[in-house]
């Protein structure tokens, strides 16, 4: 697993996963603490936060099924979307990781009988995994998934 040290690594990291699927990649770029989402108390016209570091935040949009957008924060984590299903909290470091195991067919969706639940279960890199709750109907893609 490589060390994404900045969000411009992560982008990078990410048009290499877009470039390798096929897939097309939209980047939108925020910077400066009165334009990431978390620097919410920044004054009007403060670019910089206190320690005079320069927030970065990216929202990267890949095409393609399923449909994914990665927002990538400046505090080194990310909010991934699968079709509709939020994944917060998702490590930068992971973000490929978490990407290659979609696309290649590793994820998948376990499903319960009772108490009805669906969770996205997507394999990491070091024999983890991200678990996520399904809060709502399958998508067509996610339904195709199930385990």
């Amino acid at each position: 697993m490589d060390h994404l040290p900045t969000t411009e690594a992560a982008v990078t990291a990410l048009r290499a996963i877009a470039d390798a699927y096929g897939l097309e990649c939209s980047v939108t770029h925020d910077i400066g603490a009165d334009q990431t989402s978390r620097r919410t108390t920044a004054g009007i016209g403060v670019t910089t936060d206190p320690d005079g570091s320069l927030p970065h935040e990216a929202y990267v949009e890949l095409g393609g099924r399923p449909s994914v957008s990665v927002r990538l924060y400046a505090d080194d984590d990310a909010l991934i979307t699968v079709d509709g299903l939020a994944c917060p909290d998702v490590d930068r470091d992971d973000v490929p990781a978490f990407l290659r195991a979609l696309y290649e067919g590793h994820a998948w969706v376990k499903t319960r009988r009772f108490p009805p639940s669906a969770h996205l279960v997507v394999p990491l890199p070091g024999d983890r995994v991200h678990k996520e709750f399904i809060s709502f109907a399958l998508s067509p893609w996610l339904a195709g998934r199930v385990r």
